[in-house]
């Protein structure tokens, strides 16, 4: 019977181990509080793909805007000047030469 603990003992243990499980419990519940919810996750998911096809719609667009500019840069600009240029340098080149 000294081996045997004491009912005090008992009870002290099992308040032990409660108070533990209560901990474990409290734990669990802050844990599951952080955590997002599946159908939320899976919406801000799609709204990013969205997004992100949005995005790489508008760069397209903008690139292709920069294509146009370039070449209406090209046919307004460098080819009259070039026009108006050129046979003035041959002018030149000529009547230096005579």
């Amino acid at each position: 019977m000294v081996d045997e603990p004491t009912l005090g003992e008992v009870v002290r243990r099992f308040e032990d181990r409660f108070v533990d499980l209560r901990d474990d419990i409290q734990q669990i519940g802050r844990r599951l509080d952080e955590k997002v919810d599946q159908r939320i996750y899976d919406l801000r998911h799609e709204a990013l793909g969205a997004r992100v096809t949005a995005l790489e719609t508008l760069r397209e667009k903008d690139a292709e805007k920069l294509v146009s500019t370039r070449r209406w840069l090209i046919g307004a600009v460098i080819v009259p000047l070039i026009g108006i240029l050129l046979p003035v340098v041959i002018l030149l080149v000529r009547g230096s030469g005579s």
